[in-house]
């Protein structure tokens, strides 16, 4: 009895190390779904400096990105620099750009994060906001975080969608 005893512990002892040793099933899968938040964007100056373009651009139409006007800077920052990986950016790919001009009349911060999760297919799953000058996602009039696949009435997944064979990037 005390060896059936012994062979039993030692059975679940091998049996308990085999199973915590055993990889999580999920572990090794990219990550499905990044959903920002409102310390998401803060600091995104300190990103990597992709592009700066100066001055109206024909991609944005009349009024995107304040194209409308002859002196505006856009500063386009990728969080660490994150380039496409196989033409597709990575789930969790944070872009912001700060459109400005010199007088101060111009200071627009937009942003877009690669949400994923089929969250956005037709924009290829990108989520796109509207930010403080501080980073956080800026709301409207009625307190309502401005995000979202449809945002500006889906004036940017419809803008973007130009930008289609570069996962809906422009300055890369």
């Amino acid at each position: 009895m005390k060896k059936v005893t012994i062979l039993f512990l030692m059975a679940f002892v091998v049996l308990a190390s085999i199973q915590s040793c055993s990889k999580d099933k999920d572990s090794d899968k990219a990550t499905t779904e990044f959903v920002a938040d409102n310390s998401t964007f803060t600091g995104y100056m300190n990103w990597s400096l992709d592009k700066t373009f100066h001055g109206p651009d024909p991609l944005l139409g009349a009024t995107a990105h304040a194209n409308n006007d002859s002196t505006v800077v856009r500063d386009v920052h990728f969080k660490n620099g994150q380039n496409p990986v196989n033409s597709r950016y990575p789930v969790g790919t944070l872009v912001v750009k700060h459109s400005y001009n010199q007088d101060g009349t111009v200071n627009e911060f937009t942003a877009m994060a690669k949400r994923g999760n089929n969250f956005n297919p037709a924009a290829g799953d990108w989520e796109f906001f509207m930010l403080t000058p501080s980073g956080n996602i800026a709301t409207d009039t009625n307190g309502s975080p401005m995000r979202g696949a449809n945002l500006m009435d889906g004036m940017c997944a419809s803008c973007h969608t130009m930008a289609s064979s570069k996962d809906f990037i422009f300055s890369k």
